[in-house]
């Protein structure tokens, strides 16, 4: 299948793999592999990996076929929001790696996906189950993912284009008093710790995060964010949020961690604050608008039980 693409003014100076990655919505490692392969073309011509694409090129991508890859299906238990012949939902637990990485080979939601479809297809050169968008292991909430190249290009597309309705729900430490605000400020690897994400990076990518008060708790100094990032940089919302000094709770990296006392008993979260509770978007084969919905779970219910237990006075 060849893939066809023309460099907007948005993608114009960007690297040609991390250009053609963003673009397919695959690794930049899986990108540079086609282009020293000679299956990328820019304007009809080969070019190298960190070659400099510019507006108007044309970008010309023909894959490989995909390889069996080492990965062993798994009966981990999914909630499936919605399924059907192109694209299956889940509701993703906290604590589940969406796919296998150094220290994590295994019990991943590739893994998962693998043993309850059967029959997903590869995008380009290894097999791998449709994974478009990503949530940290600590998020849970809506994921969707694609079960042939299609799919996954179209729903690829439209992250791409930033036509996906995201809403998260985040318990954050701070009571701000405006009703809204946002960041948008770019996010780069922090300058000292690598395995870290910092909008004082130099040559970061843009970012925006925009977010609105659903309930303030004064006097636990916490409150209940709804969150709509119109960009899906790593970390980004933890990021702008403690930018913003409104890390959330239970963030190890961003913020403090640990939870919310209620007289004695201490309600510990061993993972942030984040839920994504909505996602929507149109059907890649359809059109049709869709909308998916993942009520809090039980962790962050308990959390904010002891909350408003705290704000009664109890």
């Amino acid at each position: 299948m060849s893939l066809r693409f023309v460099v907007s003014e948005a993608e114009a100076g960007r690297r040609l793999d991390l250009a053609l990655a963003a673009l397919v919505g695959v690794p930049r490692s899986q990108a540079r592999r086609w282009i020293d392969a000679g299956c990328v073309r820019v304007d009809g011509e080969r070019a190298r990996p960190g070659h400099r694409v510019r507006e108007g090129e044309s970008l010309e991508a023909e894959p490989p076929e995909p390889l069996p890859a080492a990965l062993a299906p798994e009966p981990i238990p999914l909630a499936v929001l919605y399924e059907d012949a192109d694209l299956i939902v889940i509701d993703k637990p906290a604590g589940l790696v969406v796919h296998p990485a150094p220290g994590h080979p295994r019990g991943t939601l590739v893994n998962a996906l693998l043993h309850h479809c059967r029959d997903l297809a590869g995008v380009g050169g290894v097999l791998r189950p449709g994974i478009v968008h990503r949530l940290d292991r600590g998020t849970s909430g809506v994921m969707v993912a694609a079960k042939h190249d299609a799919a996954h290009l179209g729903l690829a597309e439209q992250f791409r284009a930033h036509t996906i309705e995201r809403v998260y729900l985040a318990l954050v430490r701070g009571t701000p008093s405006a009703p809204s605000g946002g960041s948008e400020r770019a996010i780069g690897r922090h300058p000292r710790d690598r395995k870290r994400m910092s909008v004082a990076a130099t040559g970061g990518r843009e970012a925006s995060t925009a977010w609105s008060v659903a309930r303030r708790f004064p006097r636990s100094g916490v409150s209940l964010l709804e969150v709509r990032p119109a960009t899906g940089r790593t970390h980004q919302i933890r990021v702008h949020l403690a930018s913003a000094g409104l890390p959330l709770l239970g963030d190890p990296v961003y913020g403090r961690g640990g939870g919310v006392a209620r007289g004695r008993t201490a309600f510990e979260l061993r993972r942030p604050a984040l839920h994504a509770a909505v996602l929507g978007f149109e059907h890649p084969r359809s059109g049709a608008r869709l909308r998916f919905e993942a009520p809090l779970p039980a962790d962050l219910v308990r959390v904010i039980d002891a909350i408003e237990c705290r704000e009664a006075g109890a």
